[in-house]
């Protein structure tokens, strides 16, 4: 794409100001004094924290870490005595400390997988060791947070290697970093507090002059706003902290305005990735209220609605692992501590969370005193529609069906999946339907793309096509063009109706009978011929297969691993898991029905597809009774024979 004289500018002055950066190597003027911060008394917080669930989890992790033993997404990596910080230890290859510029970090074969090597420098495992430090009163906490600390800046100098190549990654470091000064700064010896804080400016400095403004526009630009607004809120004493602070205060509301629509929902499309906004957000806020409370409290319904009954995040689009504080724990909790400091910040809403959580994040956000909170009383979620996003969430609970009826995300949808009119579904804790998660970014393309690809979803591939096309590991092509034909939200069902249209022409009606039957009809059209027509249900367990019925006609095959049968719940690991497919050659159209019951204890019997005299079709279900779920132009309809 051609780029803009504009952005030409702003690319060479960003050059030139990298590299006057790598020659001057800038330090911090000798009459500055070490400051406190205007943060939480993070003393207070660890007192009444003292002898929780949550101390108990800090403490048995900084034991780990003290071993070197890194909880690193979902792996553990041992990297002995001595950490090598640019070598990525699951893949071996290990960069030099040359300036950052040429390094190929893109490049699995040279670097390794670069996201392997910057969790470990995101440095958040130091924070745990502080809050550890809170808690027992250790010193040798502190004194192994200064080894690593020493041991880092050492292997990596300012603007020389693959720790300074991402702006977002220079972000983390320093918003950790602030906590670390927060919670053990005053520990640290007076020499190397010197150092740590010139080596906290230069992040500033690199930042200020490497924001993402025409590279990776979205939760990177706005991390690296609340990051350098951070730090020039917390440290007013490093030369240019008022310019810091008022450009990422506004890049921050900028990107309110840009990244999240009108329903709460964030412009990517990713569940994980609305977290990590939120959460930036938050945070921002928090550090200096800001004017976008309204938006805030829609990006916690949404979360709220995708955690459902069961208070777990339903997986859509990239799933990177990470976390903005406190990265430890399953994964599909982590909305539990966001959803809770939204829930200290605007009180009385009716959002499900519980005291807990307030713990890995709200109390050190906000204070000791968010601990005494209790939760609102909260009646039943009823099912919605957030139309911007397309996601409908149907509710019964403890029964939660989601179905993905939007399009993939803004512009070229880097952290989107082809997964258009997918559905996910649960029952309380058991997982009937899941998503399979991602995986991995550059460490291999093949199973990149298949992560993300259709197959990979409860949804329907045409001809083995994929509902968009790959430009790389971030970018699509030929985006589905996806409508929602029609809506219903009652107490005793909920109807949706929704298309994608590629080159053949996928609609999907959605009939939830609550609070337990799910009848789904997709209707494949397009060119004339043969097609072969997929349809893919992936299971949370094997158990679940008993759960889903199809016409005895579709004879549908069941497998785990190769070649559709994979999740992965957490980034880096991926487990074989069973997979339903339906696969149907057919001149088009084609229709191809299935139900699923989500009652505690299934009861399904028989599927007939029928056509009626009125042009619509009836999938009938056979049980204790009879249900006709019919399905025409005009909605669905359920007739109990």
């Amino acid at each position: 794409m051609p780029r803009s004289v504009r952005e030409i500018a702003f690319r060479l002055r960003q050059e030139a100001a990298d590299l006057y950066l790598y020659a001057a190597q800038p330090a911090l003027p000798a009459d500055i004094q070490p400051p406190a911060l205007a943060l939480p008394d993070a003393a207070r917080v660890a007192a009444r924290l003292r002898g929780s669930a949550f101390a108990a989890q800090v403490e048995q992790l900084a034991e780990e870490i003290l071993r070197h033993r890194f909880p690193v997404l979902g792996l553990t990596l041992e990297t002995g005595p001595q950490i090598e910080w640019r070598k990525d230890y699951l893949h071996g290859p290990s960069t030099q400390p040359v300036y950052f510029r040429r390094i190929p970090y893109l490049d699995f074969a040279r670097v390794g997988d670069h996201k392997m090597i910057w969790e470990l420098s995101r440095h958040q495992h130091l924070v745990v060791l502080a809050q550890a430090a809170l808690f027992t009163g250790r010193p040798d906490l502190t004194g192994e947070i200064v080894t690593q600390l020493e041991g880092w800046m050492e292997q990596n100098p300012f603007q020389c290697g693959i720790h300074w190549t991402s702006a977002l990654e220079v972000a983390f470091r320093a918003l950790s970093w602030i906590w670390i000064w927060h919670f053990a700064g005053a520990a640290m010896p007076p020499v190397f507090q010197r150092r740590f804080l010139t080596a906290l400016y230069r992040h500033g400095l690199h930042l200020r002059h490497n924001l993402s403004v025409y590279f990776s526009a979205n939760t990177h630009l706005l991390g690296e706003a609340v990051a350098l607004h951070a730090l020039g809120l917390l440290f007013p004493a490093f030369p240019g902290a008022a310019r810091w602070r008022s450009l990422g205060r506004k890049i921050t509301l900028e990107q309110m305005d840009f990244q999240v629509q009108e329903d709460g929902t964030h412009f990517e499309h990713s569940s994980y990735y609305h977290v990590y906004a939120l959460d930036m957000f938050l945070l921002h806020h928090i550090l200096e209220p800001a004017p976008y409370t309204s938006k805030l409290q829609l990006m916690a319904s949404y979360l709220d609605a995708l955690l459902g009954p069961a208070r777990k995040l339903v997986s859509l689009g990239d799933d990177d692992g990470g976390r903005l504080f406190f990265p430890y724990g399953p994964r599909d909790e982590f909305g539990r501590a966001t959803l809770a400091t939204c829930a200290a910040l605007f009180p009385g809403q009716p959002w499900y969370w519980q005291p807990p959580d307030l713990a890995p994040q709200a109390a050190w956000w906000l204070g000791e005193q968010i601990l005494a909170l209790q939760p609102a009383a909260v009646k039943p979620d009823g099912s919605r529609l957030f139309r911007q996003s397309g996601v409908a969430v149907l509710n019964a609970a403890p029964a939660q069906v989601l179905v993905d009826a939007g399009p993939l995300g803004y512009a070229g949808a880097g952290h989107s999946h082809a997964d258009t009119l997918s559905i996910t579904a649960r029952l309380g804790e058991e997982e009937v339907l899941i998503d399979p998660g991602t995986f991995t970014y550059v460490g291999d393309p093949r199973w990149r793309d298949w992560f993300r690809g259709s197959a990979a979803h409860n949804t329907i591939r045409v001809d083995g096509a994929d509902q968009a096309v790959t430009a790389g590991p971030f970018r699509w092509a030929g985006k589905p063009a996806v409508r929602i034909l029609a809506w219903t939200a009652r107490d005793d069902f909920d109807y949706l109706d929704a298309e994608c249209l590629t080159a053949f022409r996928h609609r999907r009606r959605v009939l939830f009978l609550k609070p337990a039957l799910v009848f789904v009809l997709d209707e494949i059209d397009g060119p004339a011929g043969e097609h072969i027509v997929e349809q893919f249900w992936h299971l949370g367990d094997a158990a679940a297969r008993r759960r889903i019925l199809f016409p005895e006609s579709l004879a549908p095959e069941f497998s785990e691993g190769d070649p559709h049968g994979w999740r992965s719940p957490v980034f880096g690991v991926r487990l074989p898991t069973p997979v339903i497919r339906v696969v149907r050659t057919a001149v088009l159209p084609a229709l191809l029905p299935a139900v699923i019951d989500l009652a505690p204890q299934p009861r399904l019997a028989r599927v007939d597809l029928c056509a009626e005299t009125n042009g619509g079709w009836r999938i009938q279900w056979e049980g204790e009774r009879t249900i006709r779920a019919g399905f025409s132009n005009e909605g669905g309809w359920v007739d109990l024979a």
